[in-house]
């Protein structure tokens, strides 16, 4: 009898494969990391193909590491990158274009247009989300409207939209499947948050043909089968999908509405639990789905978005040559007290939430003659946690009681410095598991809950920390770090 769950995480500068006993223990992981394409300044491109093999690589890493044959898999949870919106002949499988990745600026000036339009309140009200170029909406109707010949092979119904787990589960399916889960569907700018289905006046809004959409499935049951792969055997139902914010919130057992995480990944992303009722943001927020079990009710959340987290490590890596590896950054960070007064605001795609400035650019403020690269270092780490106490608050707001306890994953989250940091200045308990990697725990724990191996209140105790953060920062110290922050914040935004 098959054992073992297979977690793909595609996420938007790598894939990674778990190999995850039905305890929740990860026995094998592989990473492959691919190319961004950078068309144009503010442009991001993925390439399918790229993206694909990435997949089939991590794969066989895991199972390698695992020491397991692909015969022991018993299902697969699906996990990806959200927004990033991928177009493709339903004939062939072929893309048309490139992805365009949900970083991607490149539909801002639609954006605007449909905001002076007087859009903005209706596609609230039916999507939970707010007009940007973030979302797939705009990026779909710009790939028809630029790819010769696209818009009217669409009329016809001969192209398919889907984000990357629609054209993972295509792929793995053997070209059988054209499906979507509700977490990913909620995040296009197309579907409706309380009927749960795609609404027809945002379709004829963004001018997306129907026949292009995925059906829209739950985040947990069966809805296929591997088929005529090289690397996996027929059979392997896929009983797991979500987006991967979606993914960590329920890797990270926060199944109680008021429970809340943050991902610290390329970006930062604070989504907290509201129930099985959407909850529509006062406070700069969007709503989205959770998850779905099945047939149940939905759950819903309340998220925040910061485009730039883990990326502006990477920029001083790759842009400015600061540090070799993105390991080093918080020992060259500690060989400072404190950033001397230098504040980064890392809005090098814009700002997200809660401020939803599209043409905001990176600021550094505060440089002195004594300024030196550590300090830039902990500047760094430090915007990324100002970045994440802007989303905190509003969701505070949004939620009316102030948050005292967040539960924190991806890469960065290992880092001590910035978790420390983060909990002062959030004044709150910061909890980190044994395992980082939540969005692949999540994917796995939906689909052993999609198999029937678990049920959902089970999942609770496959869950462990590995350590807590007190807040430790003095009234005075944080009141003026948010000053500082505040202002740089002020001189950074356009609108």
């Amino acid at each position: 009898m098959a054992k073992h769950l297979l977690a793909i995480d595609q996420g938007t500068t790598g894939s990674t494969a778990l190999v995850v006993a039905r305890d929740g223990t990860t026995l094998g992981r592989g990473t492959v990391e691919f190319p961004q394409h950078f068309p144009q300044p503010g442009w991001v491109e993925h390439d399918a193909g790229e993206i694909w093999k990435s997949v089939e690589t991590s794969i066989g890493k895991a199972l390698e590491a695992a020491h397991v044959s692909a015969s022991d898999i018993g299902g697969i949870g699906i996990t990806n990158q959200r927004e990033t919106t991928l177009v493709w002949d339903k004939k062939t499988g072929a893309p048309i274009h490139r992805a365009i990745v949900w970083q991607c600026r490149r539909t801002a000036a639609a954006c605007d247009e449909l905001k002076r339009a007087g859009h903005a309140k209706k596609i609230f009200e039916r999507t939970g989300l707010v007009i940007d170029a973030y979302f797939s909406g705009t990026k779909i109707a710009w790939l028809l409207d630029n790819v010769s010949g696209a818009r009217a092979r669409a009329e016809k119904g001969e192209l398919a939209f889907g984000t990357i787990d629609s054209f993972l589960i295509h792929r793995l399916t053997g070209g059988q499947k054209h499906l979507t889960d509700v977490t990913n569907a909620s995040r296009t700018l197309l579907f409706g948050l309380s009927s749960l289905a795609w609404d027809d006046e945002m379709l004829a809004l963004f001018r997306v043909p129907r026949s292009m959409l995925p059906d829209v499935v739950s985040s947990a049951e069966i809805v296929g089968e591997t088929r005529g792969l090289s690397f996996l055997p027929d059979g392997i139902p896929i009983a797991g999908i979500a987006g991967d914010q979606q993914a960590a919130l329920f890797g990270q057992a926060c199944f109680r509405p008021g429970e809340a995480k943050c991902t610290y990944g390329t970006g930062a992303f604070a989504l907290m639990n509201v129930g099985d009722k959407p909850v529509w943001s006062k406070s700069g927020l969007v709503t989205t789905v959770a998850w779905r079990i099945g047939k149940d009710p939905a759950a819903y959340a309340l998220e925040g978005s910061s485009f730039i987290a883990g990326a502006a490590v990477q920029w001083l890596r790759d842009g400015l040559g600061l540090i070799k590896t993105a390991a080093e950054i918080e020992g060259l960070a500690r060989e400072v007290a404190s950033s001397d007064g230098v504040v980064f605001v890392p809005a090098l795609a814009g700002l997200g939430a809660p401020y939803w400035d599209q043409g905001a650019r990176g600021a550094i403020v505060g440089l002195t003659r004594g300024t030196t690269r550590a300090h830039l270092a902990r500047a760094t780490l430090e915007g990324i946690a100002f970045s994440v106490y802007d989303l905190l608050e509003a969701m505070a707001k949004d939620a009316g009681h102030e948050l005292t306890q967040l539960r924190v994953d991806g890469g960065a989250a290992r880092n001590d410095l910035l978790m420390q940091f983060q909990a002062g200045v959030a004044k709150a308990r910061i909890e980190r598991p044994f395992d980082v990697e939540s969005t692949g725990r999540g994917a796995a724990m939906l689909a052993a809950v999609g198999l029937g191996w678990l049920a959902p209140n089970e999942a609770q105790s496959l869950l462990k920390i590995e350590r807590s953060f007190e807040p430790d920062m003095s009234d005075a110290d944080r009141s003026a770090h948010l000053g500082r922050w505040r202002d740089a914040i002020r001189r950074t935004r356009t609108s």
